[in-house]
């Protein structure tokens, strides 16, 4: 296990330490290890995601529009 150490200005300290007072985490360490997981899972969302939608647009084949058709249509789409 790395160590590491890092400076938090004093409203973010006194966050973390009202999470862990709550009983919710047994320390510091413990909180700051769940943020992470948790961002870890949430990037790994996202590219889950990408990943789908880029699969569906190579799975939609090669559109007949012309260009000026589909930026027409996708203007349509937002409202503009």
């Amino acid at each position: 296990m790395v160590r590491h150490t890092i400076s938090l200005p004093d409203p973010m300290s006194h966050y973390i330490d009202l999470q862990v007072s709550s009983g919710q985490y047994g320390n510091v360490s413990e909180y700051i290890r769940d943020l992470i997981r948790k961002d870890q899972e949430q990037k790994q969302l996202a590219i889950n995601e990408l990943r789908n939608l880029l699969d569906k647009a190579e799975a939609s084949g090669i559109s007949q529009m012309s260009m000026g058709e589909i930026r027409e249509r996708a203007r349509k789409r937002a409202g503009l």
